[in-house]
C-alpha cells in the first residue's frame, strides 16, 4: 500500500473556469512577466509561486497577459496579495501595484493593506469581449507582489486562503487532472540543483546509471548561481580519495573574484553545460517537488510540478537523493531529522551598488529599518556582503520571507540612510540584489552518524571516512551593537570560528537517512548537529559529498543492496569507487609538493622600529593561535600560514604600536594574505597609517592604499614623529585581516 505526502501548493494556469463563469488567473502564468520575477521560494509558506516587482526603487515594466472569459457581463476582482512590510509594524505600504483589464486600472490599490497573505477587493469589471489583456502595473519598484487574480459574477463568494483548502480550491478552479504525468522511471532521482545535487547527478551518470535532476529554479548552482552569487568555497581534491572535487571544479571553472561579483562571472552557462553534456542525465529545470509516494519505509516516487507550465510529473525510482537544502523529500518522507529553531544561522540577500557617473536620486523609505545615527557598515566595501544576514531567531522554514524581507529593509533603509541623510555616493546606484534568499541552515535529516563538532575537533577517524572538510567552524550571530536596535530582526552577522586540524574527513554514513532505506543526502542537509554544520556546510564540501552520494548509488544498483548495505557490505567496493576519476580534468597539484613561493628580496632602509613597539589590536580572532605577538616578531615567514595575525571577519580593523619615546617613521613594509596552493595572496586590500598627536587619531599624508593585491606591500609617506601609530584597515578579502608582519622605518639615512 503506498502513502502519500504532500505539501500544500497551487498549480499554474493562464486562467480556467471556476464553477459557473468564475475565472481564476495565476500570476506566475502570466504570458510576459515583463520586470517583474517569478518567486517560488516560499510556496510552503504562502501556497504558491508569485510574481515580485523587484525593481530596487524603480517601478518595473508591466507583467501582461491575455485572459479568454467564459462570457461577458459584470465580475467582481479578487486579488491575493499582501503589504509586506505590515509584518514589522511599518508604515508605508511600498509594494503598491495596480490591476490593469482592458487598458483600465481597477480602483484598488493593492499591496497596501494586510500583514499576511489574504484576497482583497478589487472592485467590478464589466467585460465586454471575452479576450481581455490583463496586466500588473508597479507603482514603485520595492517589491510588490501578486499571487492570483479572480473573477467572480458572485457578489459573496470568497475563495478559501488556507493552505489545504486553497490548494484543493486552485487544483477545481483550474481544471486540473487528478492525476500527474508520467515523468519515467530512473536509477536516481536528485532532488536540488545546487552544487551538491548536480554533482550527484552528474556523477552518477557517469558511471552508467540513468538520473533525473529536479531543480525548482531555470538556472543550477544553487547559492553559488547568479541569483544568490555565494563563490564556491571549502578546499577539494585532498584526503585519501583527491579524486573527490573533480566535478566541483567543472562547474566552477573561473571562479569570481568576490562575492557577490557579476551575473556572468557566477558562471550559469558552464554549470548548465556540464549538466546537459550527460547522455544519463534528464534535466528538469523549474520543478518544484512537493509530493511524495512511499512503500513501507521506501520511497516509491516524487511528485514536482513545473513552475511555469502547471504540469505535474511523477518520477520513480529504487534511490532517491535529497539535496534540497532544506530535506523537504526527507521531511515528506518521514524521515528522521532536527531542526534549530532558534539560535541557527540566518540567510543572506546581498547586493551590489555602481556609479553610475551622474547624479543617482534614491527615493526616501520611510517603512525600511531607520539606520540614521546608527552604527551600520557603511564604506561602499561593506555593502551588500555575507553579513547582511537575517533571521537568526526567526523559524528556519516557517519564517522565511520574512527573514528575506527583513534583508530587503534593511538593504534599502542602508541606502536611504547613505543617499539621503549622510548625502554620501551621490552617483551610486543599487546595481543588483538577490531576491532569491542564500540560506545557510534549515533541516538536518539522520543517518546511521550524526556528526558532532566534538568528531570534528578531535579529528575523530571514522571507517566510512570520504569527504575532507577543511572550512573552520563557522557559526554566524547576530552583531550585537547594531542589534541591540532591531531585537528579533537582526541583520548584520559576526562569524564565530573554531579552528580545528583541517582536513576532517565527513563518514559516508552521514549522507544517507537512518529510517528512509533508500533515502540518501548531499549538502547542508545532511547528519550532522547544529556547529558540525559551520564547517560541513560550504559549497565545494557539499559538492564533494554530492561526487561520493552519485558513485554510492551506482554501487547500490550494481550490487542490489541499500545505501546502509553498502556500508555494511560493501565498503571496501565503495573505497575503490571513491579513488576512480569521473572527470578528464588533470587534478590539481596536491599542496605539498607545490613549494611555496619565496618571499620577493627587500632591502631594509634601516632598523624596523616595529621590533621594539608595544602591540594592540582591535579585536582578535584566536589570539591563542594567531596572536597579536606575531605582527611585530620579525619572523615573516610566508610559508606556513601559522605566524599570522588575524582579525575577526569585521571591518573596519586596526593594529595599534606604542612607544615609550617617539620615533619617526616614513616608511612602511605590510605582509598580508594567506598561503594557498603555494602562492601568497588576498592582501589587505584598504588601509591607511595614523599617528596619535595626543588628542586624535590623524591620517599620515600619502600614507593611504586602495585597492592593493601585492601581499608584500612597501610603501613611503610624509615623515611623522609619534609614540603611537595605527594601522586601520577598512577592506579585506573576506572583511578578515591576516598580517604575518608591520615594519616601519624612519627616513633614509643621507649616506
Amino acid at each position: 500500500m503506498k502513502a502519500i505526502h504532500a505539501l500544500a501548493a497551487p498549480l499554474l494556469l493562464a486562467g480556467a473556469a471556476l464553477g459557473g463563469q468564475a475565472l481564476l488567473v495565476e500570476a506566475e502564468s502570466f504570458a510576459h512577466h515583463g520586470g517583474w520575477v517569478l518567486d517560488q521560494q516560499f510556496i510552503a509558506e504562502m501556497g504558491s509561486p508569485y510574481l515580485l516587482a523587484h525593481g530596487l526603487g524603480v517601478p518595473v515594466a508591466d507583467a501582461t497577459t491575455t485572459v479568454t472569459f467564459p462570457a461577458t457581463g459584470e465580475y467582481r476582482v479578487l486579488v491575493r496579495t499582501v503589504d509586506w512590510v505590515a509584518k514589522f509594524g511599518a508604515p508605508g505600504a511600498p509594494g503598491r501595484f495596480q490591476v490593469v483589464v482592458d487598458g483600465a486600472p481597477l480602483p484598488t490599490t493593492f499591496g497596501t493593506q494586510g500583514a499576511q497573505w489574504a484576497w482583497h477587493e478589487g472592485g467590478t469589471v464589466n467585460i465586454t469581449k471575452k479576450q481581455v489583456p490583463v496586466a500588473l502595473h508597479d507603482l514603485t519598484g520595492f517589491e510588490g507582489r501578486c499571487d492570483a487574480i479572480l473573477f467572480t459574477p458572485e457578489p459573496r463568494f470568497t475563495p478559501p486562503n488556507d493552505l489545504s483548502t486553497m490548494a484543493d480550491f486552485r487544483r477545481t478552479a483550474l481544471g486540473l487532472p487528478d492525476k500527474p504525468a508520467d515523468g519515467g522511471h530512473y536509477d536516481l532521482v536528485v532532488i536540488g540543483g545546487g552544487v551538491a545535487g548536480t554533482c550527484a547527478a552528474v556523477a552518477a551518470a557517469r558511471l552508467d546509471l540513468q538520473v533525473a535532476l529536479i531543480q525548482d529554479r531555470p538556472v543550477l548552482g544553487g547559492n553559488a548561481s547568479s541569483e544568490v552569487r555565494v563563490w564556491i568555497q571549502g578546499r577539494t581534491n585532498l584526503g585519501p580519495y583527491p579524486r573527490l572535487g573533480e566535478i566541483v571544479r567543472e562547474l566552477n571553472p573561473k571562479p569570481p573574484r568576490r562575492s557577490p561579483d557579476t551575473q556572468d562571472a557566477h558562471g550559469d552557462a558552464a554549470k548548465l553545460a556540464v549538466a546537459r553534456a550527460e547522455k544519463n542525465l534528464a534535466l528538469h529545470l523549474n520543478h518544484h517537488a512537493f509530493k511524495v509516494e512511499m512503500a513501507g519505509p521506501r520511497i516509491a516516487a516524487v511528485v514536482a510540478r513545473n513552475v511555469a507550465t502547471s504540469r505535474e510529473v511523477r518520477f520513480t525510482a529504487p534511490l532517491f537523493a535529497d539535496c534540497t537544502g532544506d530535506g523537504t523529500i526527507g521531511f515528506l518522507a518521514g524521515a528522521d531529522h532536527e531542526v534549530t529553531e532558534k539560535g541557527h544561522m540566518g540567510g543572506s540577500n546581498m547586493w551590489r551598488v555602481a556609479d553610475t557617473g551622474q547624479p543617482s536620486p534614491f527615493p526616501p523609505c520611510p517603512w525600511a529599518h531607520d539606520l540614521r545615527g546608527k552604527p551600520f557598515p557603511s564604506k561602499l566595501d561593506q555593502l551588500g556582503h555575507w553579513f547582511w544576514e537575517s533571521g537568526f531567531d526567526r523559524h528556519p522554514l516557517q519564517e522565511v520571507e520574512r527573514a528575506r524581507d527583513n534583508n530587503f529593509r534593511a538593504m534599502y533603509g542602508a541606502w536611504d540612510c547613505l543617499k539621503n541623510d549622510l548625502k554620501l555616493y551621490p552617483n551610486h546606484k543599487l546595481e543588483w540584489a538577490a531576491y532569491v534568499i542564500g540560506k545557510r541552515e534549515s533541516r538536518r535529516l539522520l543517518g546511521d552518524v550524526i556528526v558532532t563538532k566534538d568528531h570534528v575537533l578531535a579529528n575523530h577517524q571514522f571507517p566510512d571516512a570520504c569527504v575532507p572538510c577543511t572550512w573552520s567552524i563557522d557559526l554566524h550571530l547576530p552583531e550585537p551593537k547594531l542589534g541591540q536596535y532591531f531585537e528579533g530582526d537582526e541583520f548584520i552577522s559576526v562569524a564565530k570560528f573554531t579552528h580545528f586540524k583541517a582536513p576532517f574527513l565527513l563518514p559516508y554514513r552521514a549522507l544517507y537517512s537512518r529510517n528512509i532505506e533508500n533515502l540518501m543526502m548531499a549538502g547542508r542537509d545532511i547528519s550532522v548537529t547544529h556547529e558540525a554544520l559551520g564547517t560541513t556546510r560550504v559549497m565545494g564540501t557539499g559538492g564533494m559529498m554530492g561526487e561520493v552520494v552519485g558513485r554510492a548509488a551506482a554501487l547500490c544498483k550494481r550490487l542490489h543492496t541499500t545505501p546502509r548495505g553498502l556500508y555494511q557490505q560493501h565498503l571496501d567496493e565503495l573505497k575503490k569507487l571513491l579513488a576512480t576519476p569521473l572527470s578528464t580534468q588533470p587534478l590539481p597539484d596536491p599542496p605539498s609538493s607545490r613549494p611555496p613561493r619565496p618571499m620577493p628580496p627587500f632591502t631594509p632602509p634601516g632598523p624596523n622600529l616595529a621590533r621594539s613597539a608595544k602591540i594592540a589590536t582591535s579585536a582578535d580572532r584566536d589570539a591563542a593561535t594567531y596572536p597579536p605577538s606575531s605582527i611585530n616578531d620579525g619572523k615573516a615567514d610566508t610559508t606556513t600560514n601559522a605566524g599570522r595575525w588575524v582579525s575577526p571577519a569585521q571591518l573596519p580593523n586596526w593594529v595599534e604600536l606604542s612607544w615609550n619615546e617617539e620615533n619617526c617613521i616614513a616608511s612602511a613594509r605590510l605582509i598580508s594574505g594567506w598561503l594557498s596552493a603555494g602562492t601568497v595572496g588576498d592582501p589587505i586590500t584598504d588601509f591607511v597609517l595614523q599617528a596619535h598627536d595626543g588628542q586624535a587619531w590623524r591620517d599620515i599624508a600619502g600614507s593611504a592604499v586602495k585597492g592593493n593585491d601585492d601581499p608584500y606591500r612597501a610603501w613611503s609617506f610624509a615623515p611623522v614623529k609619534t609614540k603611537r601609530l595605527r594601522l586601520l584597515v577598512t577592506a579585506a578579502p573576506t572583511n578578515t585581516s591576516r598580517l604575518w608582519e608591520l615594519e616601519l622605518y624612519g627616513p633614509p639615512s643621507s649616506k
